[in-house]
C-alpha cells in the first residue's frame, strides 16, 4: 500500500511539473496592427501560435505611423500593417532598426467616389484626396499614372509628390489627408484614394466600390516586421509558420473575397 502511494505521489508530481515546464516554455508577445483585416487575420493566427507555444497579444493602433515607434522602442515585439517601400521609407527618415521577417497579404488599393460612379465622370479641375505619408501617397499617385489619369516625371520611383506630376489632362486638384482619415474625405471631393484597411472599417467593398484599382502584383505586399536584433530569434520563426498556414490562407481568401490576397 505505501509503495502503491508513493506511485501515485510521483506520477502526480511529474504531471504538476510537465504543466509548469509547459507554462514556462510558452512565450508571450505582443503585435501591433491597425483594426480591420490585419486584426482579424492575427485573430486567426493566435490559435496556431499558441498550439506552438506562442502566446500573441495584439495591440491596435489607429495611423500608420505609432506602430513602428512602438516597435523601434520595444513597446511590441512585432507588427503587420505595412509593405516594403513603407517601412523603407521609415528607417530612412527616422533611423528604426527593423526588418521584414516574413510576407503577409497585398490590400490593391482603390478610388472611391460618392459622387461619380466610373472615373470617366470626374470633372476637370475635380478634387482627388490622396494619403498625406510618401509612400502611400506615392501609392496613389503611381495608380493613377498607371490608369492613365496623370502622367508622372521620370525615375520618381515609389515615392512621387504632387510636384512630380507632369501632365494632369483634367487638372485635377490634390487633397492631401491621413490615410485614415480619407473615407470621412469622400464627402468634400470628387474622389478618394482609401487603403483598403480603411475602406473596410468606413463599411465600403473594395472589390465592387473601387472606380479604379490597384493591379494587386507589385512591391505593395504587406509584412512583418521586427526589431532587428530580435529577427533570429526562435519566437519569430513561430509567428511566421503560424501566419503561413492553409487554415489562415483560407480564412483570408473566405473571409475578404478578394479584397485582402494571400502572398505567401
Amino acid at each position: 500500500m505505501e509503495t502503491q502511494m508513493s506511485f501515485r505521489s510521483i506520477v502526480a508530481f511529474a504531471s504538476v511539473l510537465t504543466l509548469w515546464s509547459a507554462s514556462v516554455a510558452a512565450e508571450t508577445i505582443k503585435i501591433g496592427v491597425t483594426p480591420g483585416p490585419h486584426a482579424q487575420i492575427l485573430e486567426a493566427v493566435k490559435p496556431i501560435a499558441a498550439k506552438n507555444g506562442l502566446d500573441v497579444q495584439l495591440v491596435e493602433f489607429s495611423d500608420y505611423v505609432v506602430p513602428n515607434a512602438a516597435l523601434d522602442a520595444g513597446d511590441i515585439q512585432a507588427n503587420s500593417f505595412q509593405n516594403q517601400p513603407y517601412l523603407d521609407n521609415q528607417k530612412a527618415d527616422r533611423g528604426y532598426k527593423i526588418e521584414a521577417v516574413g510576407l503577409t497579404v497585398n490590400f490593391p488599393i482603390g478610388v472611391y467616389s460618392k459622387k461619380h460612379k466610373s472615373w470617366a465622370e470626374i470633372p476637370d479641375g475635380g478634387k482627388i484626396s490622396i494619403p498625406n505619408d510618401p509612400t502611400n501617397g506615392g501609392r496613389a499617385l503611381l495608380l493613377l499614372r498607371d490608369k492613365g489619369a496623370i502622367k508622372l516625371k521620370d525615375g520618381v520611383g515609389f515615392k512621387p509628390t504632387v510636384l512630380d506630376v507632369a501632365d494632369n489632362p483634367k487638372k485635377l486638384k490634390f487633397v492631401e489627408v491621413d490615410a485614415a482619415q480619407a473615407p470621412r474625405a469622400l464627402d468634400d471631393v470628387d474622389a478618394a484614394v482609401i487603403n483598403t484597411n480603411y475602406a473596410t472599417q468606413a463599411g465600403l467593398d473594395p472589390v465592387k466600390d473601387p472606380i479604379l484599382r490597384e493591379d494587386p502584383k507589385g512591391p505593395y505586399v504587406n509584412l512583418i516586421a521586427v526589431r532587428a536584433a530580435d529577427k533570429d530569434k526562435p519566437w519569430v520563426k513561430i509567428l511566421v509558420d503560424s501566419y503561413h498556414t492553409a487554415e489562415v490562407k483560407e480564412f483570408v481568401l473566405t473571409k475578404f473575397k478578394g479584397a485582402v490576397l494571400p502572398s505567401w
